[in-house]
């Protein structure tokens, strides 16, 4: 099928690899300088554009975390509605370092993710002028994402924003047990700038 211009514009945006150097040098006790990987994955070329999304601290970054695929697509509930979709992986070591390894993901096939019912955002887009657009992308359901691995529970509250200049993440992981956030964007977004466009590997 066809892709929406504006599914493209946000898949380029969000294409590259990230830190938010700036905002940890000002905030080093808030915000950890990070660097982030969102990178394209042959993966539901039929109707999608999909993201393998990891993360590291700039002084460990052989030791990276988070690893999970985003899927930017149409949604169903109206006409020209974005969404993500989020996947787990079933054996995060099989993945681990793949942002900096593109041949790893061109060997990602759905028998090795896990679709994640709960985590799926609804994506606004504000049309800045004819070629620039800003994207905020919040939880379908204002729950947070719950999910199951090797026998412990967490939750997750998703969300983000991106633009040509910068994409800022609100993730925060929830306490199952008090439902208030313990880690992440705790006193507002992460705020990324792209280091290197990765927006030529996406199939389109």
């Amino acid at each position: 099928m066809t892709l929406p211009p504006e599914l493209i514009t946000l898949a380029h945006y969000m294409a590259g690899e990230f830190e938010n150097k700036q905002q940890a040098l000002a905030d080093p006790a808030w915000y950890v300088h990070l660097r982030l990987w969102q990178r394209p994955v042959p993966l539901f070329t039929e109707d999608s554009l999909t993201l393998f999304v990891e993360q590291a601290p700039i002084l460990n970054l052989d030791q990276p975390y988070r690893q999970r695929l985003m899927r930017l697509h149409l949604g169903n509930t109206s006409p020209g509605c974005l969404q993500v979709q989020y996947y787990m992986f079933k054996n995060l070591e099989t993945v681990r370092g793949a942002g900096r390894n593109p041949d790893v993901l061109r060997q990602i096939g759905t028998e090795q993710i896990e679709f994640l019912p709960g985590c799926t955002l609804i994506v606004q887009q504000h049309q800045v002028n004819a070629t620039s657009y800003t994207f905020s992308a919040s939880s379908a359901t204002d729950s947070p994402c719950q999910f199951s691995y090797e026998g412990n529970t967490y939750q997750v509250s998703l969300g983000f924003e991106a633009t040509s200049e910068e994409f800022r993440s609100y993730d925060k992981g929830i306490d199952p047990s008090s439902g208030k956030a313990i880690w992440g964007a705790l006193l507002g977004p992460f705020r990324f700038t792209k280091l290197q466009d990765f927006g030529s590997e996406l199939l389109v």
